[in-house]
């Protein structure tokens, strides 16, 4: 199982990916991390949750991490897909709150291809890039003694098949790792503080 995972994270370059659930943007933060490189993260203006680059710190250099503002969409993707394409940055993180239709989405493929970036959609359930090579669902795990549990469900994968997995994030290794099933259980059944 160990096997399967890490040779589907972190994501494959040169391919565009999606991610949605309440934990989605650990997911993003931890691929931040792994990809290692300048991070452009796009979101619209009027999103009003902003991204703290020092709070990122756990999982990268916040002087690795370029944010941009966009007035709506379309905006987001065409910047997106400049991102991508330029090869400058080794991921880009958009923000979407609409699907992403297919001939957008093959847009951001072929210029993450051409860029042989990673491209990170994150979005509402159910509001995916119809593209995406991948397309995960993240939630948190409760443990009291560890803030970064996950679960990563992979629910669309265009190269092999669908699973998921128990994971947490190692802030001195700047990885991530599997954990068991009795790992997880035990976790999950951490006494309160």
């Amino acid at each position: 199982m160990q096997d399967e995972f890490s040779t589907i994270f972190p994501l494959q370059r040169g391919r565009v990916h999606d991610a949605s659930g309440p934990g989605a943007t650990f997911f993003a933060a931890a691929l931040s991390g792994m990809t290692r490189g300048t991070v452009l993260w796009i979101k619209p203006a009027w999103f009003f949750e902003e991204i703290n680059p020092v709070a990122l710190s756990a999982f990268f250099d916040p002087r690795d991490i370029i944010l941009a503002r966009t007035a709506d969409q379309t905006e987001t993707l065409a910047a997106a897909e400049e991102g991508l394409r330029s090869g400058a940055v080794g991921l880009v993180v958009m923000e979407v709150d609409k699907p992403v239709e297919l001939t957008p989405g093959r847009r951001l493929q072929l210029a993450a291809e051409s860029g042989r970036s990673i491209g990170l959609s994150l979005h509402p359930e159910g509001a995916g890039n119809q593209a995406a090579t991948t397309r995960w669902f993240c939630k948190p795990l409760f443990s009291a003694s560890d803030s970064t549990l996950q679960e990563w469900s992979i629910i669309k994968n265009k190269t092999g098949t669908n699973n998921s997995w128990a994971v947490r994030w190692d802030e001195t290794a700047r990885r991530i790792h599997m954990v068991s099933k009795t790992a997880e259980r035990a976790a999950s059944q951490d006494p309160p503080g």
